[in-house]
């Protein structure tokens, strides 16, 4: 069960944080809380499994990344764990996963990478297909962004009734 600190902490994580030497700092303070107690709360949080990582989200086109590319990979199953780390750890790819293929979609990974240009997305795509030895791959451009939103857990309402439960 999480605690009235627990569960206002939460409801603010949820929201994004500063880009700042100090993030939990300025956190800290909307907070009516001491630095050191929201990380320790959040240590906690992390030690009960309720927190597994921070994200963050990068707005790829205010960094000048104007092309994204999602590839769909045919890759043989036994060389999937292996590629796919191959991979991931290229500095172009933000995102790659593993799917089963689907009957008229013989695709089982998926990568998102992201360039300047769309050109620049083909050409990864292109080197990513000779140092793995892949060749059956599409390419398939993002035409808009739809939908961009951080996880919510709690609800509103319910930082108002926290917020009342804190008062004399």
């Amino acid at each position: 069960m999480l605690s009235a600190l627990e569960k206002r902490l939460i409801l603010a994580l949820q929201r994004d944080l500063e880009i700042e030497p100090r993030p939990f700092l300025d956190l800290a303070g909307r907070l009516g809380l001491e630095e050191e107690e929201v990380l320790a709360a959040i240590r906690g949080l992390m030690d009960k499994g309720y927190i597994r990582r921070f994200g963050a989200t990068l707005g790829h086109q205010k960094s000048g990344y104007e092309a994204n590319a999602l590839v769909a990979w045919t890759v043989p199953e036994a060389d999937l764990r292996p590629i796919g780390r191959q991979m991931a750890a290229q500095r172009a790819v933000t995102h790659c996963y593993a799917r089963r293929p689907a009957p008229a979609w013989p695709y089982n990974l998926y990568t998102m990478v992201h360039g300047r240009t769309r050109e620049e997305c083909l050409e990864i795509a292109a080197r990513m297909a000779r140092e793995t030895g892949l060749s059956d791959y599409q390419v398939l451009f993002s035409e808009s962004e739809l939908k961009k939103t951080t996880m919510r857990y709690f609800r509103e309402e319910v930082r108002e009734r926290l917020a009342a439960d804190r008062k004399p």
